[in-house]
């Protein structure tokens, strides 16, 4: 009651507050009738939660009951938000309200009254259900709590051992009294006249399921290999894909002739309470059993597709029964639970039924482990795989070394009495093997399908495509996982339900939903902004007469423009208010000014290379001592192709500081020198005239302004001279030069014109001395001084590392 009596004071103060604005907000009949049905069920819920005696069946249906409230004060609390922001921009536009002892004019005052009154009336509903929302957020939470304790404590909770030989004869009697009351309640229905009437009258319909019961279970695989070969004349034969497909028609038949067997027994009425339980867990029993024969086949078919390279073919079909082993075990656990359920039977009965199965399923996971390949097939399958299947058993024999673990822990802790914790260990990790081992299963069956649509065959399963699907597959494969370790289905529930709000990040709430908004509406204006670009680039620019430098600028600030007008337009639809993250962000800002000042500074130069067009594609440049031509400029970076081919990335920030030469900017004129020497006594004027001709018999060199050959001076080997020439296209530099070479060595030697080379004279001083220091032995003598070349290397000095011309002797 203190919680309501809060409540009610709460509701005054808000109707007061309301009052304060000339209106009176109220909530509607059906609203309060709601309202009061939920603080009814909410008070009831804090007296359960505060007694804590309530078992786990009705805290769940509590629950259950208080999540239906929550849901829809989720929705109430978000609800008219377009109509008040109206209403609020209304009131704004009529400007401040004035203050005391001064007025305004009539008209406003009722239309402020007016507008207040609508907004308060808004108002209400959306603050009550928020109060009601995070009561009924409370009151969940309180209640996971309970339960998650009472899990953890059964979990560790230890029992009776059932090691005890105490315990044996009392169990074996449980045992034999729960057989012989199924027995004698099947018998005693079937005595009644009622079954007998139902069997009369459903008899027919009851042999007809049989009936089909037994064609499926009979004809079923056969059945699926014919509709398998039909299936293969549509094509992708030899790709896996119809296999695959036949394999679970394999089980499914099957499987549908058991529930049809199951549904006629049980309208026979034979079955009493004990039989119809034990009979409609048979389907789900008979699915498990289907479903790991599938896990082993499927196993058996990838080794024989891998040539068995890492498992033989008789180690697979070890493995094989060991799988269809622990899917009994499964069977009799489950089957252990549901005897508890049905006879109510004490804990240490529990523990000794439990135990042998427990220490089977712990024997054949040890086994499991130990199913591998000899040591020298295994180095030779090492050898031939890949890198990712070397990662994959990796993995495998990291579960491998978890199996032998799992395995000696699980039936030390059931001896000691801890059957619930051997329990919850043992068998979800038999659940979890095989989940992974059918996640490997559907990822193969995936690569292969898309291999055959495709047309890549084997290279798929490598493809990015199968790293896709694995990685979406082991997502989607958390939840199971979750259920296999204990978690309830309300625990993913409420998990999900905390997503799908979202989270808040500066004042921003990010959901799925509004994230998902986002990533489609800036994928579509992505799209559409690489197709503008590409229109542009191949159709409209080509046609027009700017250069291929202004069309690349044009193409590239559109793409800009265009990601920049995406994301903006993404944020606006998805419904980001990014007014609160502006402060933050102005405090980010200058972080990561003095962070990323290098990146910005390549940035902005980037935009002004392509606004002013220093340089365009295409350009031949000269950036700090790097010649090349320009391939791409980016916002970051500019990409210069060397003439050997060779690809340079320069900061674009060099480009606008530095100092850059552009040999063909505006057009490709240019000059060419070509130094020529000849010997010394050669008429200069007769050489300066042969230049001459040959700079102006050049086609790429321009008449206006006309070539002109320049005696340089006197050399020390030659008179030098120089043609100077201004040529059409700068960048035939190369080739004019080649040319004018080989001219000019045709015509000079026409002439008889000499072209000098380097000649050195060498006197050696003192020759004398040097003669006399090397006295000739007398003839027959032996040199006996060691051959120092054979022990030593030659003693080097500094003076023989000096890097000359390469004119000394």
């Amino acid at each position: 009651m203190p919680r309501q009596v809060r409540l009610f004071l709460a509701l005054i103060a808000v109707c007061l507050i309301s009052l304060a604005g000339a209106a009176s907000a109220q909530l509607t009949d059906r609203q309060s009738d709601y309202y009061q049905g939920w603080l009814s069920t909410a008070d009831r819920a804090e007296s359960v939660i505060e007694a804590n005696r309530a078992s786990d069946a009705a805290l769940e249906n509590l629950r259950s009951e208080i999540n239906d409230y929550r849901e829809d004060f989720n929705v109430a609390r978000s609800a008219n938000t377009d109509r008040i922001q109206t209403l609020e921009g209304q009131l704004k536009a009529l400007g401040p309200k004035p203050e005391e002892g001064s007025s305004e004019p009539e008209d406003i005052a009722q239309l402020r009254s007016h507008l207040n009154e609508q907004l308060n009336s808004l108002r209400v509903p959306r603050i009550i259900s928020e109060e009601a929302y995070s009561r009924a957020n409370g009151l969940i939470s309180e209640i996971d709590r309970i339960i998650r304790d009472r899990q953890k404590k059964e979990l560790l909770e230890r029992g009776p051992s059932p090691l005890n030989p105490v315990y044996w004869k009392p169990a074996w009697v449980d045992v034999q009294e729960a057989v012989r009351a199924l027995a004698n309640e099947t018998i005693k229905n079937l005595q009644t006249d009622v079954a007998r009437e139902q069997l009369h009258q459903r008899g027919l319909g009851i042999l007809l399921l049989v009936v089909i019961a037994g064609v499926l279970l009979v004809y079923g695989r056969r059945w699926s290999e014919v509709g398998g070969d039909y299936l293969r004349k549509l094509g992708g034969r030899g790709s896996g894909v119809w296999t695959f497909v036949i394999s679970l028609f394999r089980i499914l038949l099957p499987w549908l002739g058991v529930w049809v067997l199951v549904q006629a027994i049980i309208m026979t009425g034979v079955p009493g309470l004990r039989g119809t339980l034990l009979i409609q867990n048979i389907p789900y029993w008979a699915a498990i059993v289907f479903f790991y024969d599938w896990i082993g086949r499927q196993i058996y078919l990838m080794g024989a597709a891998q040539n068995f390279n890492r498992l033989s073919a008789a180690k697979i079909t070890e493995l094989r029964v060991y799988i269809d082993l622990l899917a009994m075990m499964l069977i009799l656990h489950e089957l252990a639970i549901l005897f508890e359920q049905i006879e109510n039977i004490s804990d240490a009965t529990r523990a000794v039924v439990s135990f042998p199965v427990i220490v089977a399923t712990a024997l054949l996971l040890l086994r499991v482990r130990q199913v591998r390949q000899p040591a020298r097939l295994a180095e030779q399958a090492d050898v031939e795989s890949n890198a990712r299947a070397a990662s994959i058993y990796q993995v495998i024999e990291f579960l491998r070394r978890a199996l032998f673990l799992l395995g000696i822990v699980s039936p030390i802790l059931a001896a000691f009495g801890y059957i619930n914790a051997a329990e919850a260990i043992v068998f979800p990790t038999v659940k979890t093997l095989v989940l992974i081992a059918a996640l490997v299963i559907l990822q193969r069956f995936f690569s292969m399908l898309y291999g055959w649509i495709t047309g890549q065959g084997e290279a798929a399963r490598d493809s990015l495509f199968s790293v896709l699907i694995g990685f979406a597959l082991a997502i989607l494969s958390i939840p199971v996982l979750a259920l296999y370790w204990g978690a309830r289905e309300t625990d993913l529930l409420e998990a999900w339900s905390r997503l799908l709000l979202g989270f808040n990040v500066g004042g921003v709430t990010i959901s799925p939903s509004n994230f998902l908004t986002f990533v489609a509406v800036f994928v579509i204006g992505y799209t559409l902004t690489r197709l503008l670009q590409g229109g542009l680039r191949n159709s409209l620019l080509p046609k027009t007469s700017i250069d291929p430098g202004g069309q690349n600028a044009i193409v590239a600030g559109t793409g800009y423009v265009g990601i920049f007008l995406a994301a903006l337009c993404a944020i606006m639809v998805a419904g980001f208010d990014l007014s609160s993250l502006a402060i933050v962000a102005g405090a980010l800002s200058v972080g990561i000014g003095f962070g990323l000042q290098t990146i910005v500074s390549n940035f902005v130069s980037g935009i002004i290379l392509l606004v002013e067009r220093p340089i365009s594609k295409g350009d031949w440049i000269d950036v700090n001592g790097m010649m090349g031509y320009v391939r791409d400029i980016s916002v970051r970076s500019t990409r210069i192709e060397t003439f050997d081919r060779s690809d340079v990335i320069v900061p674009n920030s060099d480009l606008i500081s530095g100092v850059v030469t552009n040999y063909t900017r505006g057009n490709t004129i240019g000059r060419v020198i070509v130094p020529v020497g000849v010997a010394y006594g050669t008429d200069t004027r007769k050489v300066e005239t042969i230049l001459g001709e040959i700079a102006n018999g050049h086609p790429m060199v321009l008449a206006n302004p006309a070539p002109s050959v320049v005696f340089q001076g006197f050399g020390a080997d030659s008179l030098d001279f120089e043609i100077r020439a201004i040529l059409r296209d700068v960048n035939w530099v190369l080739s004019v030069k080649s040319d004018m070479n080989h001219e000019i060595n045709r015509r000079f030697v026409e002439e008889g014109i000499e072209i000098p080379f380097a000649q050195r004279d060498i006197w050696l001083r003192n020759a004398e001395v040097l003669r006399e220091g090397r006295t000739p032995k007398p003839a027959g003598t032996l040199d006996t001084t060691p051959d120092q070349t054979q022990s030593d290397p030659v003693q080097m000095t500094e003076t023989d590392l000096d890097s000359g011309d390469g004119d000394e002797l």
